[in-house]
């Protein structure tokens, strides 16, 4: 301990120990001062670092533990929607409905507070909560992966801890946007999280505004927590995984089939199996289904015509499975939308969505939009 007290990092009289294996690295660094009793001393501008000073917050019992490789083997995985009170808060009955329903139709994961359940929209309280929620009543029928990712990645340590502290399953992360980083702060992002637990890594340019090339996916990939990779680029991408041995989902449910059939991909993080979980189960299960891909894509493409998730929220309200509420800054698809959506169930047939009410076009004064909540 003697050696550390002339490098301004602790108190002389400090209680700490720390394991013989840390390697201490001289840095230089702003002047600092060392506490000395009460008196307060200047010291050079050298800290001593500790790598990796902060161990784990993990617990090692065995409830609702869940090793890597059952999370590689899921085939369906639902990003599935939170639904809101009138007053913006989450309707937790209705969520529950949409987890038994697709646990009955055959999902194998749910995303939790992933960006169709508007994690971005949820203070931290709120999605560990909804964690929590899901794996309390949910946990031993389907896998619970936490979307504990941010851009920050103070953010994604905390929560990711929290998220296993509860007991999901695995953690989503994504790479930092908005405030990008280097492909090597990239890797150290990831790098800070795997160790605590099987890990989705999800690539989405179109929401990051940067890729995460192969060779970085290639280097995590040594780590034994790493599950495999929710890929948004495109099917070539998913065949450079597949054929070096790596888990993909795809995150394009207009590719899914494809994927699934064609590149070797796993299966899917689906938006539309909200919607259809049964057809969606049917596409990644039951071999080559071009007609009934086929038959999807119409409603895909209305899923997605504008950001996820304002598709699939106004397509829940008007099925009668969810309150017609939306936290802003989501709206929902206007009156001639609506109309089609009404269509598009009516071709693929009622029976085949969530929900046991006909589905409805509703008015524009039928929806709620909350800035507040």
């Amino acid at each position: 301990m003697a050696a550390l007290q002339g490098y301004g990092l602790i108190s002389v009289n400090s209680p700490l120990h720390f394991p013989r294996t840390h390697q201490f690295k001289r840095l230089h660094s702003l002047p600092l001062y060392c506490l000395n009793g009460r008196n307060a001393r200047w010291v050079s501008p050298i800290a001593a670092v500790v790598p990796n000073f902060h161990l784990p917050m993990r617990s090692l019992e065995d409830k609702n533990r869940t090793n890597t490789e059952d999370i590689r083997s899921l085939r369906v995985i639902t990003a599935i929607k939170t639904p809101y009170l009138p007053d913006g808060r989450f309707d937790l009955e209705a969520y529950d409905n949409l987890v038994n329903t697709q646990i009955e139709k055959g999902a194998e994961g749910v995303i939790v507070g992933g960006t169709t359940g508007e994690g971005q929209l949820m203070s931290w309280d709120e999605h560990i909560m909804l964690i929590g929620h899901t794996v309390n009543c949910f946990g031993a029928r389907i896998k619970v992966i936490g979307n504990t990712g941010s851009n920050s990645t103070r953010e994604a340590i905390h929560a990711t801890e929290q998220g296993f502290a509860v007991g999901m399953h695995a953690a989503l992360h994504i790479n930092p946007y908005y405030g990008k980083t280097s492909i090597e702060g990239m890797t150290a992002h990831f790098q800070t999280v795997l160790h605590m637990g099987p890990t989705i890594i999800y690539n989405v340019p179109g929401r990051t505004s940067q890729d995460i090339p192969p060779h970085v996916i290639f280097k995590l990939s040594r780590n034994a927590n790493f599950a495999g990779v929710k890929e948004c680029v495109g099917n070539n991408r998913v065949e450079e995984y597949t054929e070096n041995g790596i888990v993909v989902w795809s995150g394009n449910d207009d590719q899914c089939h494809d994927s699934r059939w064609d590149h070797g991909g796993t299966g899917v993080i689906s938006v539309t199996s909200n919607l259809v979980p049964g057809l969606m189960r049917k596409l990644m299960f039951e071999g080559r289904n071009s007609a009934l891909n086929a038959q999807l894509l119409p409603l895909i493409d209305w899923v997605f015509q504008e950001p996820n998730p304002i598709g699939v929220n106004t397509a829940l309200a008007q099925l009668g499975v969810a309150r017609p509420v939306f936290r802003l800054p989501y709206v929902p698809l206007p009156m001639s939308k609506r109309v089609e959506f009404v269509k598009l169930v009516k071709e693929i047939g009622r029976e085949h969505f969530v929900g046991e009410r006909d589905v409805q076009v509703l008015d524009d004064d039928d929806f709620i939009l909350i800035g507040r909540y």
